[in-house]
């Protein structure tokens, strides 16, 4: 099927991003985002002199590797990244109240004080663990292959600073695919780690540097905003053009419809909103998929820039931040060094904290109000950090539902789903609910998209 006219639902990266995708493969595209502004939770603002973000502060980019479709979109919109400082590959974790560096190197993990001689030990029993048979969580995965420790003092802090989410919950295939495939393909995490360093890949974390754009992450959906309007095939873009139905036609044909007389006609519609959002949507089409959308979990997250007089704060804010294991107890679940990471987020003999509360364990955090918010952010950074007196300067954005969460079955729902919707080839789902949470994610994800659909100017990329 030649396809000529796409309707995106969705102003997020998501929608923009797959809107630049198929603009450049001469699609005509309407794009239709229910609010004044596209970009969705990527925004950035600034006030007295800070450089805040209220959604995600950075993403990876991966040089050279095939997955890279947030450099291809770059350099097709002659972008350059902004890349955090060095010292960003230290990364903290609380035990006991004091924070203490990831180990970075074998002589680091010899030394280091969260894990045990034990756990250190058994960890070389690691290449001998079984294969489990079953469907695993994060948490079980963890467990079973390094032990209750590795969980509680690395993987369990990793998931929160991802998901915002509980290890137990999350299904170990679905939200760190590249951890199972090293048990699926190699037997071992050890033996796969060792194999992909011998191709010259680093493992652990996904490779790449680190990065955001000068004036913060909403220049990059600005961007793209202002250049899917210039050249040939213009993109059209309808803000406050809220969808309020989604009707099938005869021969193929799609029909949207919303408030104001909106109504659009295409040849596909892709819907690239929240599973919730998706789901009141696709209601009147398939009672299936919809249950299925509605099953999926989002976390409520509290995102909150702080703002000091750099002598405040005592901790030489080396690092990335530092992020806190469940077992702390807290519902801060952890904090970025906004300053140390990119030039430019605060003034001089400034420094910016950007402190994160809530997540899937503390689910009402984010109904709390702003007073109370900043005790329990204080809470948690005075004693680690060193801090004393109150910040000159707050910042509070708040969402109910922020991050989708890859439970057990999720991948079994996203199949159920797609056969559901084997009756409407032309319908197409591309939330932040498949395929990863990350901006680099939803980017890799539409240019897949449309690569499926037929229409990517750049060859096909492979996961």
């Amino acid at each position: 099927m030649t396809i000529q006219q796409a309707i995106i639902v969705g102003g997020g990266i998501s929608g923009l991003s797959l809107a630049w995708f198929l603009k450049a493969a001469g699609v005509a595209v309407t794009l239709l985002e229910k609010e004044q502004r596209t970009g969705g939770v990527i925004r950035t603002s600034l006030a007295g002199g800070f450089l805040v973000e209220h959604g995600p502060n950075s993403t990876l980019h991966k040089p050279g590797d095939a997955t890279d479709a947030l450099g291809r979109l770059m350099g097709s919109l002659n972008l350059e990244p902004q890349v955090a400082n060095a010292s960003a590959s230290r990364r903290y974790v609380q035990k006991s109240g004091q924070l203490w560096p990831l180990p970075g190197s074998p002589g680091d993990f010899l030394q280091t004080p969260l894990f045990s001689m034990a756990a250190k030990l058994r960890l070389l029993l690691e290449p001998f663990r079984a294969k489990a048979e079953n469907e695993e969580s994060v948490g079980a995965f963890v467990t079973r292959r390094l032990g209750a420790e590795f969980l509680h003092w690395a993987v369990d802090p990793f998931i929160s600073g991802v998901y915002a989410g509980d290890p137990q919950r999350l299904s170990i295939r679905a939200a760190v695919p590249k951890i199972y495939a090293l048990e699926s393909r190699y037997g071992s995490m050890l033996r796969g780690a060792m194999a992909l360093r011998k191709q010259g890949r680093v493992t652990g974390m996904p490779k790449g540097r680190l990065i955001s754009f000068d004036g913060g992450m909403e220049r990059l959906t600005a961007v793209l905003r202002a250049r899917l309007n210039e050249g040939p095939n213009p993109v059209r873009v309808v803000t406050e053009g809220e969808v309020n139905r989604i009707v099938a036609l005869d021969a193929g044909k799609w029909q949207v419809e919303g408030g104001k007389g909106l109504k659009i006609l295409g040849d596909v519609v892709i819907l690239a909103v929240p599973a919730f959002a998706a789901a009141k949507l696709l209601r009147p089409l398939s009672g299936v998929v919809c249950e299925q959308l509605e099953g999926i979990h989002h976390a409520p997250v509290v995102s909150m820039a702080l703002g000091f007089d750099r002598r405040q704060v005592a901790h030489p804010l080396d690092g990335f931040g530092f992020l806190i294991p469940c077992l702390e107890g807290l519902e801060l679940l952890g904090c970025l060094f906004s300053t140390t990471l990119f030039p430019g987020r605060s003034g001089k003999d400034q420094c910016m904290l950007t402190a994160f509360i809530g997540g899937t364990r503390h689910p009402t955090v984010v109904h709390r109000g702003d007073t109370e918010l900043v005790d329990v952010a204080m809470g948690g950074l005075r004693k680690a950090l060193g801090i004393h007196g109150d910040p000159g300067f707050i910042k509070i954005t708040r969402y109910e539902r922020a991050i989708a969460q890859y439970e057990l079955g999720h991948l079994q729902r996203l199949e159920r789903m797609q056969q559901a919707l084997a009756p409407w080839p032309g319908l197409h789902l591309c939330g932040n609910f498949t395929g990863g949470v990350s901006v680099a994610d939803r980017v890799f994800n539409s240019e897949r998209l449309a690569q499926q659909l037929g229409q990517s100017p750049w060859g096909v990329c492979k996961e």
